[in-house]
């Protein structure tokens, strides 16, 4: 199961590199918005991280912040592309949001499993 989430994870972290850094025209669009889209980008990408590595969860999420920082100013030199503040506080926040998600659903799991070795 780790290497499926592992590969899923960094499939979306390659999705969403190009999306950010690719030709405008082959980014995909949405009825969400540009802040939606960002927001949901970032989630699954916090998520899916979250759960591929849970034993290095907080130094994975802080990774990943940074290289959001480095994405967002690579747009600089992107044709087409803009770097803003704003995009890069959405695309943290919501990696972050994304890592809480994984480790709350870890919790989860793990209450669950014990109360089944309790039951039975």
């Amino acid at each position: 199961m780790s290497i499926l989430t592992r590969s899923l994870a960094w499939l979306l972290a390659a999705a969403v590199t190009f999306a950010t850094l690719g030709p405008p025209g082959l980014r995909p669009h949405s009825d969400l918005g540009q802040d939606g889209e960002h927001a949901l980008a970032f989630i699954l990408v916090g998520l899916a991280f979250g759960l591929a590595y849970r034993d290095r969860r907080w130094a994975v999420a802080a990774i990943a912040v940074a290289l959001i920082g480095v994405l967002e100013l690579m747009q600089f030199w992107a044709p087409g592309r803009h770097a803003r503040l704003e995009d890069f506080l959405v695309d943290a926040g919501t990696a972050c949001i994304g890592f809480a998600l994984a480790a709350a659903a870890d919790w989860v799991m793990t209450r669950v499993r014990a109360n089944s070795a309790l039951t039975n």
